[in-house]
């Protein structure tokens, strides 16, 4: 689980600096909303006791996106545009991130660690 947040952590907060964001308060705030919110999404899909369908991950990242948008705009105090578009476009390029990671390990029959 610790490999999955400080990935995301890391992806997230290079998404930032990418779109020239340098306000401390926002990149700081990108690494505590996403303790905030991957630790308890991955602890509840690692254990549950089947597969994961797409129509509950997609529900999932819709409602980070969701959470993480406000938390910009409340604690960064962005523009709700700004907030929206900061979320929804670090969740999606870490998202689209781990999809092609876990392809190309699955691929190449190399072991997923949690």
């Amino acid at each position: 689980m610790l490999t999955m947040l400080l990935a995301t952590i890391l992806i997230e907060y290079g998404v930032l600096l990418m779109f020239g964001e340098r306000s401390r308060r926002v990149l700081l705030s990108s690494v505590v909303v996403n303790v905030l919110t991957n630790v308890p999404l991955n602890y509840v899909f690692l254990s549950l006791p089947g597969p994961i369908g797409i129509k509950e991950l997609l529900v999932a990242e819709a409602l980070i996106i969701i959470i993480e948008a406000l938390w910009y705009y409340v604690v960064c105090r962005l523009p709700v545009g700004r907030a929206s578009v900061y979320s929804a476009l670090c969740n999606a390029i870490s998202f689209l991130t781990g999809v092609i990671v876990q392809s190309l390990l699955l691929l190449f029959e190399i072991p997923i660690i949690y």
